[in-house]
């Protein structure tokens, strides 16, 4: 457990839903917010999303549960996917917030390797608890592993997040 009470989250919105879809998980996000606070002693949880309208009543939900939203704009490929790539605003804002000293201890949930280079400065700094992987190990970026900083995974935390299995269509002979 961390002692400080001045730790913060980077959550890379769009990795830890495509994690849990993944896992087929009916994921709480306020229980998720809750763990952090009293696992990891996180007073900010910055949760990066591509901002989209229709969505909006989502948004309002994840503040009211503690989250600090930080929208990144919507671009859609020619086959209508959308796509916002949080990455580097991740970065920019951790690196800025290390050097400005606003906050002890950083946590990121990612699994994507486009991150190493931010945890080897936070651990270099001695800024890092870690990194929380949405994905299970084998799914984890090789860069990520290669720093040598903690991972743990959220698939070994199902029980503490009161995580539960989506249920397939008619899995229990109801629609």
């Amino acid at each position: 457990m961390v002692v400080s009470d001045n730790n913060v989250a980077y959550i890379d919105g769009a990795n830890l839903h495509h994690g849990i879809m993944e896992l087929g998980w009916k994921f709480d996000y306020r229980r998720f917010r809750v763990w952090l606070r009293e696992k990891y002693a996180v007073r900010n949880a910055y949760l990066f999303l591509g901002l989209m309208p229709k969505h909006s009543g989502l948004y309002a939900k994840l503040q009211e549960q503690g989250y600090m939203l930080i929208f990144k704009e919507v671009v859609y490929n020619r086959d209508g996917k959308a796509k916002a790539n949080c990455d580097a605003d991740i970065v920019v804002k951790a690196m800025q917030d290390a050097y400005e000293g606003d906050f002890a201890k950083a946590i990121l949930v990612s699994s994507d390797g486009d991150y190493a280079p931010l945890i080897k400065f936070l651990s270099e700094k001695e800024k890092l608890e870690g990194i929380l992987s949405p994905y299970p190990t084998k799914k984890c970026s090789i860069l990520l592993k290669r720093t040598g900083a903690k991972i743990a995974y959220i698939t070994d935390q199902k029980s503490a997040l009161g995580a539960q299995q989506e249920k397939a269509p008619d899995a229990d002979g109801t629609a």
